[in-house]
Formats: C-alpha cells, sequence, structure tokens
C-alpha cells in the first residue's frame, strides 16, 4: 500500500514531462487527475499509519518526508488550481518522487517515544513541514524565473518562453511563497522553543537533553530562517526582487534539502527519533 503514492507521483511526473514538451491540453489534465490521485492516495495511507500507530506518523527524518511531500503536493494543486498553470509540474513533481522513495523504502512508522507527546510538538513539526512545502513552492518558481530570463535576455524566445508564465507573473508567486513558508517557520520556532522549554528541564531522554544552538539540526534551521528573512527584507527594502530573488529561494530550499536528509539522518544527535 505504501509504494501506491510513489508510483503515482512517478506516472504524474512523466505526464507533466509530457504536458511541458508537446503542450498537450490532455496530458496536462491527466498530469493533474494522477497527482491529485497521488496525493489523496498519500493522504489515506498516513491516516492508515495513524490509525495503526495512534499518532501522526511524522517522527523521525523518513516521517517528516512523507509528511513533506504530500504537503507540497496539495500546496502545488493549490497553486495551479488558482493560477491555471501547469508547466511548473515538470519540475516539482519529479523532485516528489525521489523524496518520496526514501519512505517508501524504509516501509516503518517510527515509535513515538513519551516525552514527544504533546500538542506543542504537532504544531511545531507540522508548521515546519508546511513552510518547507511553501520554500520548496518558492524554489521551483525561482527556477524557473531563471530559465525564462536567461532565454529573454539572449533574445531567443524559445523553448521556455512559450512555456512559463511571464517573469512578472513568476515573481509575485516567488514572493507569496516566500512570506507563506516565512510565517509558518516562525511559527514552528516558537513552538518548539516553548515545548522545548517545558520538556527539557526533567527529560531523561538523551535526544531532548542534545536540543540546543549547537546541534546541526536545530543551527540549521536557525539558518535557513535567517536566509529567509533576510530575503523578505531585501525584497522590500532593497529592491532585490526578480533574478536576485529567485537565486536566495534557490539557496535557501537548498539547505532545507541538505537539513532534510544528510543532516536529518547523520548529523543531528537530537532529533533521530526513527
Amino acid at each position: 500500500m505504501s509504494a501506491i503514492p510513489l508510483l503515482l507521483y512517478v506516472a504524474a511526473s512523466a505526464a507533466y514531462a509530457v504536458h511541458f514538451g508537446r503542450r498537450s491540453d490532455l496530458a496536462g489534465r491527466c498530469a493533474t487527475l494522477v497527482l491529485a490521485a497521488a496525493a489523496l492516495t498519500h493522504v489515506f495511507v498516513i491516516g492508515m499509519q495513524t490509525m495503526e500507530s495512534g499518532h501522526l506518523p511524522v517522527v523521525g527524518t523518513s516521517g517528516a518526508i512523507s509528511g513533506f511531500v504530500v504537503l507540497l503536493a496539495l500546496a502545488y494543486l493549490y497553486t495551479e488550481m488558482m493560477t491555471s498553470e501547469r508547466s511548473m509540474g515538470v519540475f516539482i513533481v519529479p523532485a516528489m518522487a525521489v523524496l518520496q522513495a526514501i519512505p517508501t523504502a524504509t516501509n516503518a512508522v517510527a515509535s513515538r517515544p513519551p516525552v514527544l507527546e504533546s500538542q506543542w510538538l504537532a504544531v511545531h513539526v507540522l508548521s515546519l513541514l508546511f513552510a518547507y512545502a511553501s520554500f520548496a513552492l518558492a524554489c521551483v518558481v525561482g527556477v524557473t524565473y531563471v530559465l525564462l530570463f536567461k532565454e529573454l535576455k539572449a533574445k531567443h524566445l524559445g523553448f521556455f518562453y512559450s512555456r512559463l508564465p511571464s517573469l512578472r507573473v513568476l515573481d509575485v508567486m516567488n514572493g507569496r511563497a516566500v512570506a507563506i513558508g516565512w510565517l509558518f517557520l516562525t511559527l514552528g520556532l516558537v513552538v518548539g522553543a516553548i515545548w522545548l522549554a517545558q520538556v527539557q528541564p526533567g527529560a531523561v531522554d538523551p535526544r531532548v537533553q542534545a536540543m540546543s544552538l549547537f546541534d546541526p539540526k536545530i543551527s540549521v534551521v536557525l539558518l535557513i530562517w535567517l536566509v529567509y528573512t533576510f530575503e523578505l527584507y531585501a525584497r522590500r527594502s532593497l529592491g532585490w526582487s526578480g533574478r536576485r530573488a529567485a537565486l536566495l529561494s534557490a539557496v535557501g530550499f537548498t539547505i532545507v534539502l541538505l537539513n532534510f536528509v544528510p543532516i536529518g539522518y547523520f548529523a543531528t544527535r537530537s532529533h533521530n527519533f526513527y
């Protein structure tokens, strides 16, 4: 059952590639339907895992990646519905398939230690996952902006010009996605700090005791917050819109991915609840 969402994400990736390459409306509609089916199936799988384990299966890196993928799929589908634009699916849906392969390979729901049984922690995790989904959208929009910008600068109106929205539309989408992501990231950090202040003084779990600014997982999240805070400041106060904002979005999400996989699995001492 857990492999079905992955197969549907792969099928949706192929359909979006056909739509992007041929500008086929039929392929585009099929791509949207398959991605919607993948997201709904993924939500169903997470619901079944929640019923079996008694808690939302976002404990540990694999569970967090699975939650991130389904939120990203839902956020992208919402964006597609609001803009009637499917061209960015070819860039973002394959990333969903690649990331979903990780929790599918493990095929296990991590047990939740008693110290994690807190509503504060649930809000903390879900806020961060939604923030990361928004940053992923901003990154994809930024990449498409740079591709179109280079084509226009070279005065060669061809492949991307005929398939992507205007630079202005892409820049607005990037700014909105970063702003929404920053709000949820800030909420997640504040709630996480409140939860940690409540449980850490009497905690016996070494992973909770290790939670500090010196742990790579936490320090890199703060770095991510600083990057996106600077991007918002630069956009409003320094006039860094367009290509500069797009590049900052790509840099920020690259750090997000590094924090998700290599740091989440191999470098942290505090967040390895597998």
